[in-house]
């Protein structure tokens, strides 16, 4: 990124300066000058498309993992007034609808089973279905789908996929209001059929780490961790239902936009006005997908469970969180000391609720959100802690995981699946995988250093820095 185009607020924050007359919002740009640098002029401009939309409240910004996306940069957030025009875009929450990570805490040291590790990896990878296209075992008539599409983590527990006290630790208690299966099409749904339960190929992933180190006392102990200890991430989202819901609400949004003569500065933000037809009615859909995706979660938890249990039946397994980070969420904030509903879009961008929020679990709330930063695939990832100065600053709002650094295409020209399987294997880290050309797309080099990036996030005020997390399996697509 030419860094020429920017101008300097503070150590970790820039601002893209409006040329003479132009007629747009704030830009916010949040990250430290390294890692602004290694990122495609293109951000710049998309997020600057996003500062000419109707209706924005506050500036538009990007986190410091951000890159390149479809409409919206990743990474990118960005909040919308309904009373003031404010518009909902489906570039500006991704073709994987609540793609998020659900976090899972464990009773077992890594000193105590570290032996265990191969036997681990092979039933992780022979239960869990990952890959382009994979399907499980489940296969669900229209109206059982739709049933998933109204209660998500609710419905998959009432099935006897894991238990109630799983809920609690799920954004809006694993389900979120105003899903509208109706709204869904049935090509989007037939896609879905076979894939509850399933894990998905790309930067998708189900990780056993372990604690390596702790930066913050307090909210490691209400988060129950300690070093040592393993735990288990899942990265995932809504399938191919919430791809193919994007597919269908570009046409009808960039119809909307059309109509009511709204300039598109791209035509990947095709969006609509939150309180018309078009924009409630890819709101009601998108909410069937984030709810569909937190029924995915709790789901690839049971079959986590199951596999641990089978080889070491004393494992306990507990959600820590589950949060999602592809969705546009209707939000209470203070704006300059005004309470205002928003519509809050998150890229690639985990929402970050501070201290005291009604709507965290009592266990978490006087020390903040559990906010997961993935990291690329054998360097490791963040758990961190939401801030007040969050909310300020950001709608409550931090980063989600290392951020590309090259494209997949790039990476392909750089490394080999195997040889990086290998390299990993001999630094302690064990790849299960159904696609090389995956392990090579996803290649650690291709990211962002996460460390850089969870710094930068805290040094923001946008998350503090709790745990990091190493891993010693990773099972992939």
């Amino acid at each position: 990124m030419d860094l020429s185009k920017l101008r300097q607020i503070d150590e970790w924050s820039w601002t893209v300066p409006p040329a003479p007359g132009e007629a747009r919002g704030e830009v916010k740009m949040y990250g430290s000058r390294g890692l602004l640098a290694t990122m495609d002029d293109k951000v710049i401009e998309q997020i600057t498309n996003v500062a000419r939309l109707p209706g924005l409240v506050g500036p538009a910004m990007t986190m410091p993992d951000a890159h390149w996306g479809y409409g919206f940069p990743i990474g990118g957030v960005a909040a919308f007034d309904p009373e003031e025009g404010g518009i909902i875009s489906a570039g500006g929450v991704g073709f994987d609808i609540s793609c998020g990570i659900r976090c899972l805490r464990t009773n077992l040291q890594l000193a105590d089973i570290a032996g265990e590790l191969p036997s681990i990896a092979r039933e992780l990878s022979e239960r869990i279905p990952a890959g382009l296209g994979e399907e499980g075992d489940i296969k669900l008539a229209p109206e059982a789908l739709d049933d998933v599409l109204t209660r998500g983590a609710q419905w998959a527990v009432e099935e006897g996929y894991g238990s109630v006290a799983d809920l609690e630790y799920i954004e809006e208690g694993g389900r979120v209001g105003g899903p509208v299966p109706q709204n869904v099409s049935s090509l989007a749904k037939k896609r879905q059929r076979g894939e509850m339960g399933t894990l998905g190929s790309g930067n998708h992933y189900l990780e056993v780490q372990v604690v390596d180190r702790i930066d913050d006392a307090g909210a490691a102990q209400a988060y129950g961790l300690q070093v040592g200890q393993l735990l288990v991430s899942i990265h995932c989202g809504s399938r191919g239902l919430g791809h193919q819901i994007g597919t269908d609400y570009l046409v009808s949004l960039a119809k909307a936009a059309s109509r009511l003569g709204i300039r598109l500065p791209d035509r990947e933000l095709a969006c609509a006005p939150i309180n018309t037809p078009e924009g409630q009615q890819y709101i009601g859909a998108m909410n069937a997908a984030i709810t569909c995706a937190l029924a995915n979660r709790q789901i690839l938890t049971h079959l986590t469970r199951q596999c641990f249990t089978r080889l070491l039946p004393r494992a306990a397994l507990e959600t820590l969180f589950d949060v999602s980070h592809n969705t546009c969420k209707r939000e209470s904030h203070v704006v300059e000391g005004r309470k205002r509903v928003l519509y809050v879009h998150r890229k690639g961008a985990t929402r970050a609720f501070g201290p005291g929020h009604p709507a965290l679990p009592e266990r978490y709330r006087a020390v903040g959100q559990p906010v997961v930063i993935g990291g690329s695939m054998g360097t490791g990832s963040w758990i961190l802690a939401g801030t007040a100065t969050s909310e300020t600053q950001a709608f409550s709002s931090a980063s989600h995981g290392a951020g590309r650094a090259m494209s997949r295409k790039q990476a392909l020209k750089q490394w080999q699946g195997r040889q990086l399987v290998d390299e990993l294997a001999r630094q302690g880290i064990l790849i299960r995988t159904r696609s090389m050309r995956g392990v090579a797309e996803e290649a650690p080099g291709a990211y962002k250093d996460v460390d850089a990036v969870a710094e930068a996030t805290e040094r923001a005020g946008l998350a503090r820095r709790v745990a990091f997390l190493r891993p010693k399996v990773c099972v992939k697509g």
